[in-house]
């Protein structure tokens, strides 16, 4: 069995006209597609073998971008019969391959992709710039591949906009990113673009190749419950309340993960420098961030899953929920915000230095609630919802660090020989840290400026 990678060079300029076709560059989007393309390669294992490219600038250039730093020169070859448009040229070079259990060709369309609709029975219609396909080919040797026609299996097609946040939002560009400033639309709108913003996340979140797309997915969760909690606030219906439990259910079935995700992120800083460190720390929560993904898609495959969210969408297009969405009006939302706010100001006052983490973490999530129907009329707060966002990254990174030094403690009961000292040493330095904020935590004043 062999593995094959059809890899399309990033998108390319065709701004200089005196370029001929072999030298054209790639372009400011080409560049943006090398580093997460680099990611998906790696995770679909196709650094595992030897790596051939096109002697063209453009394929040269996603070469340099996508390779990894400890990726071996003597494994990367530059070959001339990879700048083709031909199939059946791409056919006979890889005939005379070796024996090779997996090779990578980044090259050019439509040779790769007409390559691949030969090799599988089902072949895709399109493969963009800066995706890959790998293959499965039921052969043992490269020149039997005349025999594999139509036989190949097809393990993953990945495009920039799957595996790539930012290529995503692009891609989709505003028409599928919701609009929940209320200024145009009701309620029950805000809630199904939200829902459908949902959806649309919920493919980049179960791959795990961007952590942005669990962010903003958990973004959308906790903004569809502030919405929906205010609203069976006011209305007192208590149709409500069973989603809102659900989506309070979704968004903590994601948490842990997130908290990972963070971790990872700020290894480098955090071990300043200490690759020993680094090093061990990353391999354990790498794997841990593993489970959890597993354990999150596990739960998004899922029938119950499926329902709830059908639910869900059955009941925010109804228009019994469209009746009671319009009846909070931007007066009761404005009315909940103060009220919120006003909460804000009481519980910040209410601190100690003897408060619990619990407390401050339950001022953030109130934070969060009040941002949230905020930014249904943004204007209308500016430099109230400004001061609120601020309060919320201080309050973010006391959470932060508090999940931080929680994670250490599992590291050291997990590995009570693997580095004591440079961990505890860690663990010393963010505790000092989380001293620190929580100084700045008691020493804010009201959300309006004025002292508490």
């Amino acid at each position: 069995m062999k593995q094959l990678f059809l890899i399309r060079h990033a998108k390319s300029s065709w701004a200089d006209d005196s370029l001929s076709d072999r030298d054209r560059p790639l372009n400011a989007r080409g560049q943006s597609q090398l580093a997460p393309l680099s990611v998906a390669l790696a995770h679909h294992g196709a650094f595992a073998g030897d790596v051939h490219t096109s002697t063209a600038a453009r394929a040269q250039a996603t070469l340099a971008g996508v390779l990894p730093t400890t990726f071996p020169e003597t494994r990367v070859h530059t070959c001339p019969e990879l700048y083709t448009f031909d199939h059946q040229k791409l056919l006979h070079w890889l005939n005379s391959m070796g024996d090779q259990e997996t090779i990578a060709v980044i090259g050019h369309n439509p040779a790769l992709l007409e390559l691949a609709q030969w090799l599988l029975q089902q072949s895709p219609a399109q493969l963009p710039t800066g995706s890959f396909m790998h293959l499965r080919i039921p052969v043992d040797h490269w020149h039997q591949l005349d025999k594999a026609k139509g036989k190949g299996k097809l393990e993953a097609l990945l495009t920039p906009q799957q595996f790539s946040y930012t290529h995503f939002v692009r891609k989709l560009k505003k028409r599928a990113n919701p609009d929940t400033t209320g200024r145009k639309r009701d309620l029950a709108d805000t809630f199904q673009s939200l829902h459908h913003w949902l959806k649309n996340l919920e493919p980049g979140v179960q791959l795990g190749l961007d952590d942005e797309f669990l962010h903003q997915y958990r973004i959308t969760l906790r903004r569809s419950r502030a919405i929906a909690e205010s609203i069976r606030e006011v209305s007192g219906s208590k149709r409500l309340t069973r989603p809102v439990k659900q989506l309070k259910q979704q968004a903590g079935a994601t948490s842990q993960l997130r908290d990972l995700h963070v971790l990872l992120q700020q290894l480098p800083e955090l071990c300043g420098g200490n690759d020993e460190l680094e090093t061990g720390l990353r391999t354990y929560f790498e794997k841990a961030a593993d489970v959890e993904q597993q354990r999150l898609n596990k739960r998004l495959a899922s029938k119950r899953h499926q329902k709830r969210s059908q639910d869900w969408l059955n009941l925010i297009e109804s228009g019994a929920f469209q009746k009671l969405s319009r009846s909070l009006s931007h007066k009761d939302i404005r009315t909940t915000v103060d009220r919120r706010i006003t909460q804000c100001n009481r519980k910040t006052a209410e601190l100690t230095p003897e408060s619990s983490d619990e407390e401050l973490h339950a001022l953030r999530k109130l934070l969060k609630r009040a941002r949230y129907l905020m930014e249904l009329e943004p204007d209308r707060w500016k430099g109230l919802l400004k001061r609120v966002k601020a309060r919320q990254q201080l309050f973010g990174q006391f959470q932060d660090l508090a999940v931080q030094i929680q994670l250490l403690h599992q590291f050291r009961r997990d590995s009570p020989e693997a580095l004591p000292a440079a961990v505890a040493g860690l663990e010393t330095q963010l505790t000092q840290r989380k001293m620190e904020v929580r100084k700045q935590i008691l020493a804010l004043g009201g959300l309006d400026g004025s002292p508490l």
